[in-house]
């Protein structure tokens, strides 16, 4: 291990001296007897990793700021921020595992060692690995610790369609975070910033989104399943298992590329997922699967901008809207990021243009 050169910021800020911001979480819906409310706010929340019992590490693209909450009083709403870390690219990507966080910046991971308590004077980052791509353009990482206790992570396409001569991009990917090692785990995946591991196989399952400028309703987007390691799931040769690309494709067999899972709709933006692994929600089994979808950007008429459950014990997976109203004609006030399930089986929302994350708990 090496102690990284990068000199980076630290800043500790004190209790929230202002009330959370109000945002009309009125216009919510959610099936019955579910409620939602703000339990922290963070400016461009995306990726979240709970720390010990109390604590939620939360990173950010555009800020360049990784944040520690703190839950002093138990009452389910963070109410302690600390900025840990500021002035890195895109650390997106965070994990915590055995007290230590991992965070994954475009083109290096750090560690902070017993990170949900570590003082100002005594913070200090450790680089895992800067064996990677610093292209920006899909460049801001996922990060979680499989069951294989590697370190998984993305490597986005560095463009909207085009073929890379470095094999990692359009890629999953996990390090040893012991001897640096990188293997590439899934093939074809253009840009992934969601996946997790089903409870009952282990089977790994991430979102996919697909590229751009090929209309308004096509490709889908993608829910797919990694089966055995190494498959590739067709980008940028075919789209959503059965749409060529135009330029690029090389008249391999259809059969040669995984089919989603699922197709989520076109430009819907499906980036964090979780499986349910709580005990509060009466209708959701742990093979219930919530992802957030971040939204359009380039579509003539919005979509996503909400949050689906997905039964998955079924062939296909069912999906049904959880969460929507964060859209409110051709205007979003919100944009779901990444999921979580917390300790007491409620659930986490991060948002990066509302700058919040939500808390969503069931009420008889």
């Amino acid at each position: 291990m090496r102690h990284s050169a990068l000199t980076l910021s630290v800043l500790f800020s004190t209790v929230l001296s202002q009330p959370l911001h109000a945002l009309p979480l009125e216009r919510l819906k959610l099936p019955p007897g579910y409620q939602i409310s703000i339990a922290a706010q963070a400016t461009n929340a995306r990726q979240m990793a709970l720390g010990e019992p109390g604590t939620l590490f939360v990173g950010s693209r555009r800020e360049g700021r990784v944040y520690r909450f703190r839950d002093r009083d138990g009452d389910g709403h963070y109410e302690k921020r600390e900025t840990l870390l500021k002035g890195l690219n895109m650390p997106s990507g965070i994990a915590w595992r055995n007290g230590s966080l991992y965070i994954a910046a475009v083109d290096r991971i750090l560690r902070i060692d017993d990170a949900d308590r570590v003082s100002r004077q005594a913070l200090k980052t450790e680089l895992i690995t800067d064996n990677l791509p610093d292209i920006t353009h899909h460049g801001w990482k996922y990060l979680k610790f499989g069951p294989d206790n590697d370190l998984y992570f993305n490597l986005g396409a560095p463009c909207n369609s085009c073929l890379s001569q470095d094999p990692r991009f359009a890629s999953i990917m996990k390090l040893n975070p012991d001897n640096g090692q990188q293997t590439i785990v899934a093939r074809g995946v253009r840009n992934s910033v969601g996946f997790t591991w089903h409870p009952l196989t282990g089977e790994l399952w991430f979102t996919d989104n697909g590229r751009d400028h090929l209309g308004d309703d096509r490709p889908d987007d993608e829910l797919n399943r990694l089966t055995q390691a190494g498959q590739h799931f067709g980008y940028p040769f075919v789209h959503a298992g059965d749409i060529p690309d135009p330029d690029l494709y090389q008249d391999q067999p259809l059969s040669d590329f995984q089919p989603p899972m699922l197709r989520l709709g076109a430009h819907v933006a499906p980036l964090g997922l979780t499986f349910y692994g709580g005990g509060q929600f009466p209708d959701t089994t742990p093979e219930t699967l919530f992802i957030a979808e971040h939204g359009s950007w380039n579509r003539s008429s919005k979509v996503g901008y909400r949050v689906v459950r997905i039964d998955t014990s079924v062939t296909p997976p069912r999906q049904e809207v959880f969460i929507e109203g964060w859209l409110n004609g051709q205007s979003a006030w919100g944009r779901p990021v990444d999921i979580v399930t917390d300790r007491d089986g409620s659930l986490l929302i991060s948002d990066d243009r509302a700058g919040v994350i939500y808390r969503v708990h069931y009420q008889n």
